[in-house]
């Protein structure tokens, strides 16, 4: 009775010791795992992209099946240690991470059951997600938690902002669409609208462009638009940064500037 106390001690510490190693990153262990994981990962993605290219995969072909079978192993193995060392294995399984870590796996079996699945290879190169969840840049560093902050603060801004920047490039294709028309290219509105989104980026690829003196001039005016976007953007989003960084502690935002502790907690601040 007591050996079976003992050994069910001991496999439930075992499990213990695998959850802090793969779920928790203040540990040495779980240190050293993410950052093996994080090599593993991003060396996978590499493959997969080299496997993409024609003259790569005709010389290394079978170096890059092993290596695809040895990432596979490796997250396989892993993805059964998660479910079996979670406190809550229905729980990671249907979460953001544990759907992406099963979809890391998936389409090597598929391909190897069903040789028609070849296409669905290409899914691996979701792996990269994985990246996020092994530094855990967002959850860890205070600068992401400001990120997130400004961004909860700001949405409105951002929805009116995206608003009215759909209600813009739809009203220049639109307009380019009736003063080009089909025969110089612009086939059809959202082909246009494509033009518009282009142009006020100031990417402009070159596929279709403005033929007629006026669609010429609504181009221009579309490329200062499009600057002015940039430059506005980025001075309110410096302004509204500066004014609203908020005490790290209390999320406080009402503060003075140059102040060295805030008065609403007395939490120091960093200078820099």
């Amino acid at each position: 009775m007591e050996e079976h106390k003992e050994h069910q001690t001991s496999w439930g510490s075992r499990r213990e010791l695998l959850n802090k190693i793969l779920f928790e990153s203040t540990t040495p262990l779980g240190r050293g795992s993410d950052i093996a994981l994080f090599i593993i990962i991003v060396a996978s993605v590499v493959a997969v992209m080299l496997e993409s290219i024609d003259q790569v995969r005709a010389v290394h072909g079978t170096l890059l099946i092993g290596l695809e079978w040895f990432f596979t192993v490796v997250f396989t193995v892993e993805y059964v240690l998660r479910l079996y060392c979670s406190r809550n294995p229905l729980g990671y399984a249907r979460s953001f991470f544990g759907v992406v870590d099963l979809i890391a796996v998936i389409p090597t079996y598929v391909s190897l059951l069903l040789p028609g699945a070849q296409a669905l290879i290409v899914i691996r190169i979701l792996r990269l997600l994985r990246v996020f969840r092994v530094l855990k840049l967002v959850q860890y560093t205070r600068a992401g938690l400001h990120l997130l902050y400004l961004l909860q603060e700001s949405w409105q801004r951002i929805w009116v902002f995206v608003l009215a920047l759909s209600l813009l490039v739809t009203t220049l294709g639109s307009m380019i669409y009736l003063i080009e028309g089909p025969e110089n290219g612009f086939a059809s509105i959202p082909l246009s609208m494509y033009w518009a989104v282009v142009t006020l980026t100031t990417v402009g690829y070159g596929d279709i462009s403005p033929q007629t003196p006026l669609g010429k001039f609504v181009a221009a005016m579309v490329m200062v638009i499009g600057y002015a976007i940039i430059v506005m953007s980025i001075s309110l989003s410096h302004r509204h940064f500066k004014r609203t960084t908020p005490c790290v502690r209390c999320r406080e935002t009402r503060l003075e500037k140059g102040s060295e502790f805030c008065k609403y907690c007395g939490h120091k601040f960093h200078q820099h």
